[in-house]
């Protein structure tokens, strides 16, 4: 955290099968980070989302759209395909403002 910017990264720490589950896990991973630095999913500003299959992006809104919750708490976001550890299928860098 810096002048009141929380910076966090997660990913799943269970390393769970499939894309659904790691997504849930590493949201669930990321509300812990943000609350735990006195914010929280609306204090998000930015998000980045990696992805190892970025065709795998359908299934991943799925649970990012429940997670994230009404519209207007929505935080610029960009998803992208990359090269990920082994196993892992998702990792998600934000930047949120202390709330």
């Amino acid at each position: 955290m810096s002048d009141g910017i929380v910076y966090a990264v997660a990913t799943d720490p269970q390393g769970s099968d499939g894309i659904l589950a790691q997504t849930q896990n590493a949201l669930d991973e990321l509300n812990r980070i943000l609350e735990k630095a006195g914010s929280g999913r609306v204090g998000l500003l930015q998000a980045t989302v990696y992805l190892s299959d970025v065709k795998q992006k359908p299934e991943m809104d799925t649970i990012w759209i429940d997670w994230i919750g009404p519209e207007e708490n929505w935080p610029q976001r960009a998803c992208i395909g990359v090269d990920l550890d082994e196993g892992c299928l998702i990792e998600i860098v934000v930047t949120a403002k202390v709330i």
